[in-house]
């Protein structure tokens, strides 16, 4: 080897160990007064969340803020194994569900600034099964009509929730069920996502294309076509060119059997009844197969396992305008797309919209809860919640694993115990244009 390219070889490794280096970083703590927070008030956030593990409501949750770029709260309260006594620890480990769709369209968007994809693209450009769809029409009874879509299924369409795609109700709910896909749990299918996409696409949808937000299967579409653009399968995707880039090191379609004992038990608390652990097994409401499973379904949608660290730092690339660290997965341009509405008013949640992604906050007193304009955020099915407030330069992420959660009332509890606790508006950032 010449020493012209021994040279650049040494320069090329630097350059990698580098972005490695900065990628890893942790964000540091702050003291919450050192960024306009209290103390004080966010121990009433503690105190409460306590309250909710002694009532028997939680077994136990891990919640993480970052204020202005420094961590000013990471706290785990109660269990992360009831029934064994095992407390949670704050590097526990969730099922973070719909928490997956954001990772997921952000890259499709990445693939959009690459140039091999432009969401107003039709789906089927990418995904042939998608060249003739059709939608089921309420008869009387039970009966229905299929029909031919109005016209295309677009990207964006499938970005949105407005491509008419639920998770197998509708008129025509019973041939979702003869196909035997219903639900978003995928994990224990021993068939590549593809193929099930492709025969998701030969179902009659629930609405045409644009007349209404259908939350559903769309990002599983989305991460099928992910798969199809890149040439890469979608776990691999994920982690090469998302995950590991942000040092995102406990994010995962399935569990490496080595962190097992990291992850969160699940648990039901069904309307009346008390908190029972989930039982073993394959399903929505169970432990599920994230360890134990096929390993085969990587689900766009919903199959994500992570931690408050490794989200948080997904979440502050976005408030940054696509970077962290030194290292670019997006454009600002690109995360402003992402983080206004696109749908009119077809998302009908008072005072919201949704992006390409992201529900997002458009009017605070239409919406009835504390927040800013331009605030962005999701959920997941495991009853865990997260959002961005840019305004506040504010990340928000709570992992607990409940599902069903009839009659909980954290997640509106801690959003007010949050923003109770900012003493200080972030005067160096003006209110988002919309």
């Amino acid at each position: 080897m010449n020493a012209c390219r021994l040279r650049c070889l040494t320069i090329a490794i630097s350059l990698f160990l580098a972005t490695e280096l900065l990628s890893a970083q942790e964000f540091s703590r702050a003291i919450p007064e050192e960024v306009g927070m209290s103390s004080e008030r966010l121990g009433y956030l503690t105190t409460a969340l306590e309250e909710y593990v002694a009532e028997g409501r939680l077994a136990g949750a891990v919640t993480t803020i970052i204020r202005r770029g420094q961590v000013v709260y990471n706290e785990a309260v109660g269990y992360r194994d009831r029934e064994e006594s095992e407390m949670m620890q704050s590097n526990a480990i969730f099922r973070i569900a719909s928490q997956t769709k954001a990772l997921v369209s952000v890259g499709v968007i990445m693939l959009q600034e690459e140039g091999l994809l432009h969401i107003s693209d039709p789906v089927a450009s990418y995904l042939p099964a998608f060249a003739e769809t059709t939608v089921g029409v309420a008869r009387e009874g039970t009966e229905y009509d299929v029909v031919k879509v109005n016209r295309p299924i677009t990207i964006r369409d499938l970005l949105t929730h407005t491509a008419g795609i639920s998770y197998g109700t509708g008129p025509a709910g019973s041939a979702w069920a003869a196909a035997e896909i219903t639900g978003w749990y995928f994990a224990h299918r021993a068939e590549p996502i593809r193929l099930t996409i492709d025969r998701i696409a030969d179902l009659p949808f629930t609405t045409h294309p644009g007349q209404a937000w259908v939350y559903g299967y769309s990002t599983d579409i989305l991460g099928a076509l992910v798969e199809e653009v890149s040439g890469m399968p979608l776990d691999e995707f994920i982690k090469d060119r998302i995950t590991d880039p942000l040092g995102m090191h406990d994010t995962y379609f399935y569990l490496p059997p080595s962190k097992s004992h990291r992850l969160a038990a699940v648990y039901n608390l069904r309307r009346g009844e008390t908190l029972l652990r989930a039982p073993e097994g394959p399903g929505m409401e169970t432990q599920g197969q994230y360890v134990e499973g096929p390993r085969q379904s990587f689900s766009g949608g919903a199959g994500l396992l992570s931690t408050t660290r490794d989200y948080s730092r997904f979440l502050q690339m976005l408030l940054n305008g696509g970077s962290l660290n030194g290292t670019q997965l997006l454009s600002a341009t690109s995360v402003n797309l992402m983080t206004v509405n696109h749908v009119e008013d077809l998302y009908r949640a008072p005072g919201m919209g949704f992006g390409l992604g992201f529900s997002v906050r458009e009017d605070v007193a239409a919406s009835g809860a504390p927040g800013s304009i331009g605030e962005f955020g999701w959920g997941g099915a495991y009853h865990s919640t997260y959002w961005v407030d840019p305004v506040e330069q504010l990340i928000v992420v709570y992992l607990t694993q409940v599902i069903p959660a009839s009659g909980l009332d954290d997640h509106s509890n801690i959003r007010s115990l949050i923003y109770s606790a900012i003493t200080e508006r972030t005067p160096f950032l003006p209110a988002p244009q919309r």
